[in-house]
């Protein structure tokens, strides 16, 4: 019989475990990508992951599939039909925050030349391995996330709190904090070696 293979999380969710399997901790430098993860960790504050997961295609479809340029010029009637839609999170503040995270996050483009090359100095570049034996070892914040979550505030970003950039860390690669009798641990490390 075969062992059962070890998992950060999931569970029995068949989109939680193709997520973990898939894609946290994978180093990513695609910005629009970066730019998705931050509005869905964003959204995510005060719910559960798995909610956010679930929605995400429906954010996917709402937000233009993240295209920053078009979010930035979205105006009250398109945020009037956002918080009529049930496939996402109807929070007047997180919409708003989208929108004005989507000019931030143009401005940063305009500066740097890409957001990956902005967001990926707080990490100095290359992901953090962490060797973590339990969730509880994982700190809610770091040194790192602070600094990121400053920043970002600083130039006008909003629901960056330095909770939600760790998570957004971790989501991205810029931190792997797989467990480390995870079957993901070792490949990430090697992922990042590359």
């Amino acid at each position: 019989m075969s062992k059962p293979v070890q998992r950060c999380f999931g569970g029995d969710d068949p989109l939680y475990c193709a997520y973990h399997d898939q894609e946290w901790g994978v180093p990513n430098h695609d910005d629009r990508h970066l730019f998705e993860m931050l509005i869905l960790e964003g959204a995510q504050a005060g719910l559960s992951w798995s909610t956010i997961l679930k929605k995400r295609e429906n954010y996917r479809r709402a937000f233009d599939n993240f295209d920053a340029r078009r979010i930035a010029r979205y105006d009250t009637s398109k945020v009037q039909k956002l918080l009529a839609d049930a496939g996402i999170v109807r929070n007047r503040l997180k919409v708003a925050a989208a929108i004005q995270n989507a000019q931030c996050f143009l401005n940063i483009r305009k500066e740097f030349g890409t957001f990956d090359r902005y967001i990926w100095q707080f990490v100095g570049g290359r992901p953090l391995q962490n060797n973590r034996e339990t969730f509880k070892d994982i700190p809610a914040k770091t040194r790192e996330s602070d600094a990121m979550s400053k920043d970002l505030q600083k130039r006008g970003w909003k629901f960056v709190g330095s909770t939600i950039c760790y998570a957004y860390m971790q989501a991205v690669g810029m931190v792997n904090d797989h467990m480390s009798r995870c079957v993901r641990q070792k490949q990430i490390s090697r992922l990042a070696a590359e």
